[in-house]
């Protein structure tokens, strides 16, 4: 076991990696060099289980998991995988034996930029726990060099700079020149003694970049394969030589355009161009190299369904189906009807969203400019359904769009939701007609998150207290937390448990004083809403409710307010203006309540730059209240929620998403629930002039909108935000108005509940032991058995 390693060889190790790796002898060495040299050996530990893996996968031929994802939002791995290898001792004794500050060490690593939000987490989460399992299974996405982007806020409004987290080695990956495939973009499809040939006219080349995931204790590793854009011919030196510089370098330059940023803007053809060309990039450079592995051990092309399982992360890699029915069709000869059902049987897709317009849907004019033979193909398969099914009212092309969704569900053997709310209601909205056609496809297999990050590594003074009380076992099996629930009603231990939550507060008031100037209040209540920005998660009913709150304490200033401290992060995607908007308007408020010397020692408002998996780790041991506040009906699940939970946060939401089995397994009690159930929001939405009305039946509503409106939070610039009034005021699609005297009233419960610390405590405690089903490596087991068929090699050959 790599736990067993001595200190003194770790140390050794570290030496060595600094002097021959890095060449850096340790009188000269930067925290940097040693942060790489601990790398190094971290790494090395992790290729011996990598290596042993991947040969006993090969000998047992057993069906793989291969994951195909536009994100992976892994954060910061050197701690994640010193933890998983239980080396945390003899590493941390290793660097303070040099001098070194650990933290600092740890700190050192930039997170990578390979992700956004919930959706690249959960899959982060689900490459851990696959390998936690011994699930043979490769992860598979786009190296991206500049991420989403570094945000940063100007005069309140958001900022966007490149991440530019691979400036410096990228210790954990291994570049595989060897993988290479060329993939053609556009031209045309011609006909060749009767069959249809596609005869490209550009091409590019995927790269294939290799980081292995390592499971808990190390007993097994998994690969996250990550393509990168490249020239078929990356300088052209006639060009060069005749004084044309840049243009020598043009091909190299687009083919890195591909894998350069993380959802490119897409308001205009050119941004929708580059999004979809990454869809088909990654996804097709990933079913080549599925099928080269496949091909290595066996000839007949039937068998995939029974060796290779694929899982669509969202509508994102949809591309991949008509992909391998045209290389299993047009390059290996199979009948057009066997390789549509050789795909299906490998196919599967998670759902994420039951926005109807978040359902990826492309130009017909743009579809087939990019990739004509893949327009074809759809076509067929939607007509051989159409034909099979002749009274179906949805189809994966119409209206001018080739929909992506409806041909996920099309070529999926099985088509899962993320929470038992969101699988009910896709199949009675935006699948309703599919799941009529097949009603045995949808299946649900609620979210989880690995606890390994998301409370053992993040959170240090809870993960020892927990294991001081029932043992280590907790980490590999989560639901062994309930075996806390004697220990809830122990004065003791709560006193213990409450003092946890205390000092991570105080040292994220240490941080905050630091890194932003401003003073917390640390007995507070940190109300913590952290997510990304949009309309229906509703982070401008959380300022406006701060707004309110505000006003009320400036009017009854001796009252006796419990005090609150509101903080927010997440980021708007660049062309969401509306987002954007409520990001400034958060910022506003922000400074103007934090600078109300009347009210700043009850109430303070901050919104935390740059949002990302190391600051999520700092937020989530310190939240009191999780915020959870999505409409009813439009969450899929969240994964947040669960964090929260998980690390002893009380959960103010609605019946949205996995909301609702959070509550159902910490008990009601233990959960402040407000607002219209996904029923009724429907029903709320016909109602004539609802939010005008809602508006002017509240009092506190009405007057929280009329100082954004009249300018107190926008001095000199009453109309700057007139958007966001309008909207409350008239479409209100979101609900927000319909909410609010609901929200307003489960805030001031909590106000009252939190004023009893023990009973506070208690709550805390009882969200953190019953939270133990939320674990990622019980959503992995289900997917193994409901939609994959795939088996763990840790105890079977």
């Amino acid at each position: 076991m790599a736990k067993d390693m001595p200190t003194t060889e770790f140390r050794d190790a570290i030496l060595r990696h600094l002097t021959y790796t890095l060449g850096k002898d340790p009188e000269h060495a930067q925290v940097f060099d040693w942060r790489l040299a601990l790398s190094h050996v971290v790494r090395d530990r992790i290729v011996d289980r990598w290596m042993e893996s991947t040969r006993r996968t090969y000998r047992a031929d057993p069906k793989r998991v291969y994951y195909l994802s536009m994100e992976f939002l892994i954060g910061r791995l050197l701690e994640d995988n010193i933890a998983n290898l239980q080396l945390a001792d003899q590493a941390r004794a290793a660097i303070e034996g040099f001098g070194l500050n650990w933290d600092a060490v740890l700190r050192d690593e930039p997170d990578a930029a390979l992700g956004n939000g919930g959706l690249g987490r959960l899959a982060a989460c689900f490459m851990e726990s696959l390998a936690t399992l011994g699930c043979p299974a490769y992860g598979y996405g786009i190296r991206y060099e500049n991420g989403l982007f570094r945000q940063s806020f100007v005069d309140g409004r958001q900022h966007e700079a490149p991440e530019d987290w691979l400036r410096q080695p990228n210790v954990w990956e291994f570049e595989r020149p060897e993988s290479r495939f060329t993939l053609g973009f556009g031209g045309e499809v011609v006909t060749r003694d009767g069959k249809a040939l596609w005869q490209p006219e550009d091409f590019v080349q995927a790269e294939a970049f290799d980081t292995p995931v390592v499971g808990w204790k190390g007993d097994w590793a998994n690969t996250l394969r990550l393509w990168a854009g490249r020239a078929v011919d990356p300088f052209d030196l006639a060009r060069f030589n005749a004084g044309d510089f840049a243009a020598a370098a043009e091909a190299e330059a687009l083919a890195r355009t591909i894998s350069r940023v993380l959802y490119p803007e897409d308001s205009t053809e050119k941004g929708k161009r580059l999004r979809l060309t990454q869809e088909y990039f990654f996804s097709a450079a990933s079913i080549r190299d599925i099928l080269r592995r496949f091909e290595q051990d066996h000839t007949d092309l039937r068998l995939l369904p029974q060796r290779v399982a694929i899982q669509m992360n969202d509508t994102h890699p949809a591309v991949a189906a008509p992909e391998l029915v045209r290389i299993l069709h047009d390059e290996r000869g199979l009948p057009f009807d066997e390789a549509v059902g050789i795909t299906r049987g490998c196919v599967n897709y998670t759902n994420h969203t039951l926005l109807p317009e978040a359902l990826e849907s492309w130009g017909e004019a743009l579809f087939a400019s990019l990739l004509p033979r893949h327009l074809q193909i759809i076509d067929r398969i939607d007509e051989a359904d159409a034909k099979a099914h002749p009274d179906r009212r949805n189809a994966a092309r119409s209206d001018g769009k080739v929909r992506m969704g409806e041909l996920s569900f099309i070529m999926s053997n099985r088509v899962n939701g993320v929470s038992a709310l969101h699988t009910g209601l896709m199949k009675t909205t935006v699948f309703a007609d599919q799941n009529r056609i097949w009603p045995d496809r949808i299946v649900n297999e609620t979210n989880g998150v690995t606890p390994r990050r998301w409370l053992h590594s993040c959170n240090p003074r809870l993960s020892r207290l927990i294991t001081e009380s029932i043992g280590e076992g907790w980490v590999a099996d989560l639901e062994q937390l309930a075996r806390l629930e004697p220990l809830v009603e122990d004065a003791d231990w709560l006193a213990r448990f409450a003092r946890v939550k205390a000092d991570n507060k105080a040292d994220l008031c240490d941080w905050v004083a630091r890194e932003h100037g401003l003073m917390l209040n640390p007995e507070a209540i940190f109300d913590i809403q952290i997510k990304r920005i949009h309309e229906y998660k509703r982070q401008h009913l959380n300022i406006l409710e701060a707004i309110a709150l505000w006003q009320e304490m400036r009017e009854n200033p001796s009252s006796d307010w419990t005090p609150r401290v509101k903080i927010f992060g997440g980021k708007a995607a660049p062309g969401y203006f509306f987002a954007k908007d409520i990001i400034r308007l958060i910022n506003d408020v922000a400074a103007v309540i934090n600078a109300d010397a009347a009210t700043n020692e009850k109430l303070q408002v901050i919104y935390l730059p740059n949002y990302n998996v190391t600051l999520a780790e700092r937020l989530i041991p310190t939240a009191d209240l999780s915020e959870q506040i999505s409409t009813a009906g439009k969450e899929a699940s969240g994964t947040g929620n669960m964090k929260l939970a998980l690390n002893g946060a009380v959960t103010i939401g609605t019946l949205d998403g996995a909301n609702v089995e959070i509550r159902e397994r910490v008990g009601a009690r233990n959960f402040f629930l407000f607002g219209l159930t996904a029923e009724e929001a429907e029903a709320r939405r016909t109602v004539p002039d609802h939010a005008a009305k809602a508006v002017a039946g509240d009092p506190r509503l009405s007057r929280a909108i009329e100082a954004i409106r009249s300018g107190t939070f926008s001095p000199g610039e009453p109309d700057r935000y007139a958007g966001i009034v309008q909207n409350l005021t008239q479409s209100d699609y979101f609900l927000v108005a319909s909410d609010f005297a609901d929200y307003w009233r489960a805030q001031r419960e909590v106000d009252f509940a939190y004023a009893d610390h023990e009973g506070w405590a208690r709550m805390a405690a009882w969200n953190m032991t019953r939270s133990g089903w939320f674990s990622s490596d019980r959503t992995i087991r289900g997917y193994m058995q409901d939609i994959w068929g795939a088996r763990s090699l840790l105890t079977q050959e």
